[in-house]
């Protein structure tokens, strides 16, 4: 066995726990190593019997609720049915030394045939009631084989010590995890090679990677096991840091095509605008611009808030790539935002007799185009663009050098590259995930903006709401309704015991939540039954989906009830409501995106953000929206209260728990940043480091950054 061994060659995984292993995303020994607990249960306090009766030293602390431990033998074992809840407890007798101690499991009833009178073991949890009818509830066990007094806990694993809690699945319990970790430990032990460097560790003063491994997973002390996720952490963000770092490099080894700023089309472009360019879009566009006269390929991000009008700097980008006498594509996450931009650059670009194309579907490209519009159809083998020198990426900050190549024609040669981006993006993951990006910032919003009004919604306030919204459409104005589902959830699941509420990611509570559908009947038949009344969800086809948007542009539809699909990029200025359910369920990144799809006129604009529980403390973040306007400002808290995972997407990057809780710290992001610029400063191949070299190579892998 080694780290590379997969989890069906492990002794005690059969096909069922592979398959609930691999849900969360364990495939081989190094990835259950590393499948770190996210906290401990102290059941390191093992005392006797006797010291939890009542004027014992334990006593206090075991009214108090706080957990302990004791050792003894199974004295007594037997099911009982309670009459009135028809549940059946577990109830044992424990003797030690010093006295008796009633245990009591519920609904339990297995355990009868785990506990044997007569067996010894180990058992922890806490203790309830008084007197005569103190009982240890509920507690976790061992079986500790002969009578060992005061047993070390080195030799114990679920009790007598402090014991993992790891992220679970269903069917896949932290003690399973336990059971089947330690072994493995145990046998690869003087086995597991470490690839941080001896300087690093010792720079930082950081555990070897066994001894980490064994104290992240069964450590001695909580400051034991704060020493390994130090380590963990640092080494993590470290393999991140020279990841990125290596992408730069090789990337500035790469040629491009040098494209002139031209600085007459530019002023006639900007001459020709219907409004003005804010300073912050001049400032980025001219950032741009001078990339393109660059050699080596251009790999920046555009970072601007909703309806900061990042569009028109990409235009005077593509507009000047396609003068110079090459061709620029311009890729969109959706159809809707393709034919968007398609229709924006065609109306800017106008007067400069280019040829604009739109490519979506599994269409074949017709002809030569100067700027090519399109879905991610633009990266079929069919897709022929023999002068590209420009590709504009929205919504989709990775793009790699591979997808660049797959677009572009010209032998050894680079396109450049812009990304876009109307989620703005925290300082800490700015240096780390988008590391290898340059950064333009357009922090201004267009003049003559209105502040849109932000309100929270009580279910006792929403009639009222409502009679605003029918006040705001009688005055020529359009709503939109967002909602978390497409339809209502399933109220049960099937399980073994029967019927179980189904749960989200651990949630009941998205049992409630708004469904498009539902509302769509609701509000169609019951609140506003006079007025027409749209519905938008991913599920629809196409051309569903474009005439029910046409529709709304031209107000053949008062309300749009829709999912998250108009999150990015719908552009409809008469609309000046946004109304969300469950505002509760979303991040602030994506409330604020929903928010800024309305306020792109002169109407004064409003966004009401409707809660499902009466009288709730409702979570920092819909508090955050309503005092703040600017989207920097609401990324930083985000990544403060949800964490990166849920931020920039935990699964797409594949980063551990460890990792991405770390993300948010700067320090740490700094240190592991200036470490790997030292590393490669001296060593860019890594050749003196052949074990870090294949832990980087395994990082690729594993990080989906392309």
């Amino acid at each position: 066995m080694n780290l590379t061994t997969p989890i069906e060659k492990i002794p005690r995984i059969g096909p069922v726990f592979q398959k609930r292993l691999k849900k969360l995303g364990i495939k081989t020994v190094q990835d259950l190593l590393f499948h770190f607990p996210h906290r401990y249960e102290d059941f390191s306090n093992l005392i006797s019997i006797s010291d939890i009766k009542k004027g014992g030293p334990a006593f206090a602390e075991a009214s108090a609720g706080k957990p302990f431990c004791f050792q003894g033998k199974i004295l007594e074992i037997k099911n009982i049915r309670t009459p009135r809840k028809r549940m059946i407890l577990t109830q044992a007798v424990l003797g030690d030394e010093t006295g008796k101690l009633k245990v009591i499991w519920f609904n339990q009833s297995y355990l009868i045939n785990t506990f044997k009178k007569g067996e010894y073991f180990c058992l922890a949890g806490k203790i309830k009631g008084e007197g005569s009818g103190q009982y240890l509830s509920n507690p976790a066990y061992e079986k500790i084989g002969n009578w060992q007094p005061k047993i070390g806990n080195s030799d114990l694993t679920h009790t007598g010590r402090l014991v993992p809690v790891y992220p679970e699945t269903e069917g896949l319990s932290s003690r399973w995890l336990r059971f089947i970790v330690k072994p493995i430990l145990l046998k690869l032990k003087g086995q597991i090679p470490d690839a941080l460097p001896e300087e690093i560790k010792r720079r930082f003063d950081f555990l070897p990677l066994e001894k980490a491994l064994w104290q992240i997973h069964f450590p001695d002390s909580l400051k034991s096991a704060a020493e390994a996720k130090r380590r963990f952490a640092f080494e993590e963000l470290f393999y991140l840091s020279l990841f990125v770092l290596r992408e730069r490099i090789k990337l500035a080894r790469e040629k491009a095509i040098v494209i002139p700023l031209n600085l007459d089309i530019m002023k006639e472009f900007t001459k020709n605008l219907p409004f003005k360019l804010t300073d912050a879009q001049k400032k980025a566009s001219w950032q741009i611009l001078k990339d393109l006269e660059k050699a080596r390929p251009m790999n920046r991000l555009l970072e601007g808030d909703v309806g900061s009008g990042k569009t028109v700097v990409a235009a005077m980008a593509a507009l000047n790539t396609a003068k110079a006498g090459w061709q620029a594509a311009f890729m969109a996450p959706t159809e809707i935002l393709a034919k968007q931009h398609y229709k924006t650059l065609s109306q800017l670009l106008e007067k400069f007799d280019l040829k604009i194309g739109l490519l979506t579907g599994k269409q074949k490209m017709r002809g030569e185009f100067d700027i090519l519009i399109g879905t991610h159809a633009l990266l079929q083998d069919s897709v022929r663009l023999n002068r590209l020198a420009l590709v504009i990426v929205d919504e989709q900050h990775r793009f790699g050098t591979e997808q660049r190549a797959k677009l572009c024609l010209q032998k050894n040669l680079t396109p450049h590259l812009l990304s876009m981006t109307a989620t703005p993006i925290p300082r800490t993951l700015s240096l780390t995930i988008y590391g290898d990006l340059d950064l333009s910032l357009i922090d201004e919003l267009p003049k003559g903006r209105k502040k849109i009004i932000t309100k929270i919604i009580q279910p006792k306030e929403k009639k009222a709401a409502y009679q605003f919204i029918r006040q705001q459409i009688k005055e020529g104005r359009q709503a939109f309704v967002i909602c978390p589902r497409i339809e209502p959830a399933k109220t049960y699941a099937q399980d073994l015991d029967g019927q179980i509420p189904l749960l989200h990611n651990g949630n009941l509570s998205w049992l409630d939540v708004k469904a498009v559908k539902q509302e769509y009947e609701k509000l169609t038949k019951e609140i506003f039954p006079d007025l027409k009344t749209g519905m938008l969800h991913g599920k629809m086809k196409t051309k569903e989906k474009e005439k029910v948007m046409k529709d709304f542009k031209e107000r053949e539809i008062d309300i749009l009830v829709s999912t998250s699909v108009v999150e990015v990029g719908v552009d409809v200025p008469n609309a000046s409501v946004m109304m969300i359910e469950g505002s509760e369920k979303f991040g602030l990144a994506q409330l604020h995106q929903f928010r800024g799809r309305v306020g792109r006129a002169e109407h004064q604009s409003y966004c009401f953000l409707f809660v499902e529980t009466e009288g709730r403390v409702w979570n920092r973040r819909l508090r955050a929206l309503l005092s703040c306007e600017n989207g920097f400002e609401l990324a930083e808290k985000d990544l403060q209260i949800r964490g990166p995972g849920d931020f920039i997407g935990q699964r797409q990057w594949g980063l551990p728990d460890l990792a991405m809780a770390s993300l948010s710290d700067v320090s740490l992001v700094q240190k592991t940043r200036q470490t790997a610029k030292e590393i490669l400063t001296e060593d860019p191949e890594l050749k003196k480091y052949p074990l870090l070299r294949e832990k980087l190579a395994q990082f690729r892998q594993r990080v989906h950054l392309e």
